[in-house]
This record gives C-alpha cells, structure tokens and sequence, in this order.
C-alpha cells in the first residue's frame, strides 16, 4: 500500500470514528431525554407502544484494589501478574 493509500484510509478512519462519537452523543442525549420523562413519571418501568423501558437501581460489590494494595502491598505484589498488549493510535 502506498503512503497516499495509507493517508487516505487514514482520514476515511477519523471521518467514521467522528461520525460514531457523534451518534453515541446522540444515543446518550435520547437516553437522557427518555430517562428525564421517567423521573417526571417517578417510575421505574414506563410502557411506550411496543417497547418497555427499564430504569432500575443496580446494587452490586466491587473489590477495592487501591485499599488492598495500600493495607497488603505484599499480598498485592503476589497475586498480581503482567500482561502484554498492542496499542493502536494514530498522531497528527
């Protein structure tokens, strides 16, 4: 591939990761809009047509690495392994 191919897929790859960043701000603006009616409402399941909308309160238990790492550093240093990976990025 010649470096003109390779700028030009380049720009094609910014141009559809600006037009996915703007549909996921459009997704979460709909979500918001839909989950501010549901507040207004005061309801935890709203029926719209066919569809049912779910806004629920989620408990769950999550382990405190920074606490654990801070009281154990030796049990911490024992149990935790390196990992490799690749990164991708493009500069301009």
């Amino acid at each position: 591939m010649s470096i003109n191919e390779m700028e030009k897929k380049i720009v094609a790859l910014k141009e559809w990761e600006e037009l996915l960043e703007e549909a996921k701000a459009q997704v979460e603006s709909l979500k918001d809009e839909i989950k501010a009616e549901m507040l207004v409402r005061n309801t935890e399941e709203m029926t719209a047509g066919r569809y049912i909308c779910h806004w629920t309160s989620v408990l769950s238990n999550r382990f405190d690495t920074t606490t654990f790492k801070k009281e154990h550093a030796e049990m911490y240093k024992q149990y935790t392994k390196q990992t490799s990976s690749r990164r991708f990025s493009i500069a301009q």
